[in-house]
């Protein structure tokens, strides 16, 4: 058979800059551009926050599917840092948002002893992979906010007013020329957020779809605001009796067992 010389030198390897690989290849990142990778954008905005409950910061995450699958994630936690990153020269938002592998969250003095999220790619990925995304932080006496499209930064960190409170918000519209659909399952993201609030004791966790319900005959046009809020101070010993709620139990109450120290560990069993 014969072999086609293609030219195969320096000038065919690609650089991709940024966070365009993310966008040439976003299955390596969110496992698929299928309803279950749109899905995985809005677990990686959450799992920053739930980080800011497990280090002890975060009471209260509101997420929001707003009209036009716009995704809306907000938490009262300490707001991410604004102070300018000694290594990028912008500040550590944007840095946050703009960087692979950018986080707090790889051990050592990094201001998190637990974590779910480890990796630094969650709120960058979800930027590249968005059409627009809207970053508001309070902290610092401030409110700031900045702006991208498609990962890059339209409008870069800056003050626009003052605020005694703390927290981040995180507004998105997944970008339609990557994923397959823009059509979020209420249902899909309850069940997650239902068990990311068991597995974090104490933490209240919110989801409200604001989208127009479909018309139902002989009832107003009024949007149908569906709305879950789930907040278990069992923490595991809850999620345990949950799942076992219509099942025989040996053991009517779940044996648990809590240690905090330098490797905290919960373990509830039924």
């Amino acid at each position: 058979m014969d072999k086609v010389n293609h030219e195969y030198g320096a000038e065919q390897i690609q650089v991709l800059e940024g966070l365009e690989h993310v966008r040439k290849r976003p299955g390596m990142y969110i496992g698929s551009v299928s309803v279950r990778g749109l899905h995985h954008c809005v677990y990686e905005i959450v799992d920053n926050s739930v980080d800011e409950a497990l280090a002890g910061y975060c009471k209260n995450i509101h997420v929001t599917i707003e009209p036009g699958n716009i995704i809306c994630v907000e938490d009262d936690g300490r707001g991410i840092p604004v102070d300018i990153h000694a290594k990028t020269k912008i500040s550590a938002a944007e840095t946050v948002f703009t960087k692979l592998n950018a986080g707090g969250k790889f051990g050592g003095d990094s201001g998190y002893k637990v974590s779910g999220g480890l990796h630094g790619v969650g709120a960058s990925v979800v930027n590249a992979l968005s059409e627009w995304t809207e970053v508001t932080i309070q902290r610092d006496g401030g409110i700031y906010q900045m702006s991208f499209e498609r990962g890059k930064t339209v409008k870069s960190l800056e003050r626009i007013g003052d605020s005694d409170k703390t927290g981040t918000k995180v507004r998105f519209l997944a970008d339609n020329t990557i994923f397959e659909s823009l059509e979020y399952e209420y249902e899909v993201l309850e069940k997650r957020l239902r068990e990311m609030a068991f597995l974090t004791k104490g933490l209240r966790i919110v989801l409200e779809d604001k989208r127009p319900q479909e018309e139902i005959e002989g009832e107003t046009d009024e949007p149908k605001i569906k709305k879950s809020e789930f907040c278990f101070e069992g923490g595991l010993n809850s999620f345990v009796e949950y799942l076992n709620k219509n099942k025989e139990k040996i053991n009517e109450l779940p044996i648990y067992i809590e240690k905090d120290g330098e490797v905290p560990i919960e373990v509830a069993i039924q």
